[in-house]
Parts: structure tokens; sequence; C-alpha cells
């Protein structure tokens, strides 16, 4: 009798995390540089992918919180991950608050700076009660942190 083989197959699919930033965040390498540095995030988002091979990293940038927030509905189910950057609206808007907190997809906060070094009204962070975790104030390197925390 012919020994018995069998085969496995594993079939590796690549986490998919979008990151999504808000306001003002398009001008990232020329705003505030002594705040927020002097790299595009369109450079940085092509060394985070070449960094994380193994991931499907897609990006969605809008200065409209509605954007935002149908943005967050579209992928907030299919996504493994999300790293959010939402800006001035981390601290004003109910409605991305409420848009993060009836989504399935796991959430990342994510701030270049460090906010609880800055003006008072930045202190306050209206989603990060609905998200996993915040990481705050190591720069662009935030997003990496945040990338890596999806395992």
């Amino acid at each position: 009798m012919l020994p018995q083989f069998y085969t496995f197959v594993i079939q590796f699919m690549d986490m998919k995390i979008i990151i999504i930033n808000g306001p003002n965040l398009n001008l990232l390498g020329n705003r505030e540089p002594s705040i927020y540095g002097n790299v595009s995030f369109d450079e940085y988002l092509d060394n985070l992918k070449n960094e994380f091979k193994d991931k499907q990293i897609d990006f969605f940038q809008s200065n409209v919180e509605g954007e935002i927030i149908n943005k967050l509905h579209e992928v907030g189910f299919t996504y493994d991950g999300i790293i959010l950057n939402a800006g001035g609206y981390t601290h004003t808007s109910v409605a991305i608050a409420d848009a993060v907190k009836a989504i399935e997809t796991t959430v990342v906060e994510v701030h270049i700076s460090n906010i609880l070094s800055r003006e008072d009204f930045r202190h306050v962070s209206l989603i990060g009660p609905y998200a996993r975790g915040s990481i705050m104030g190591f720069g662009l390197g935030s997003y990496r942190l945040a990338v890596e925390s999806f395992k």
C-alpha cells in the first residue's frame, strides 16, 4: 500500500490597513515643520509601505468631516485595521467619534505631535474612548507604531 500524503495549503492574506488623515495633514512637509517635520506624507507613506510589505496599506485624506465619516463607514466593516489621525476634528467632532464607535474594525488613534503638551483644547480627544489605543508624539513614526500594533 502506498503511503498517504497530505497537502496543506496555507493561504497568506495581506492584512488590510487604511490610514485616514484629517484636515490640514495634506500640508505635511510644509506646515509648521517645527511641529510636524519637513517630510511630506506621500514620501513617508512610500517608506511605510516598503517597510511593511506583508500588509496592504491604503490611504485617504480629507479636510471635510463628512468625507472622513463616509470613509469610516465604507471601510469599517471590511478592513483589518484603521489608523486615524483626525487632526483638529479629534477635539471637536462628535460625529467622527460616533462613526468610530459604530464600526467593527479596530481603530488606532494617531497624532504626530504630543497633543498633551500643546494648547489646552487639544488635551481632549473625543475619538480616544472608542479607539483601541492612542499613539502620539513620535512624529511620523507614530504611524509606524500604529501599523506594528496590528499583528
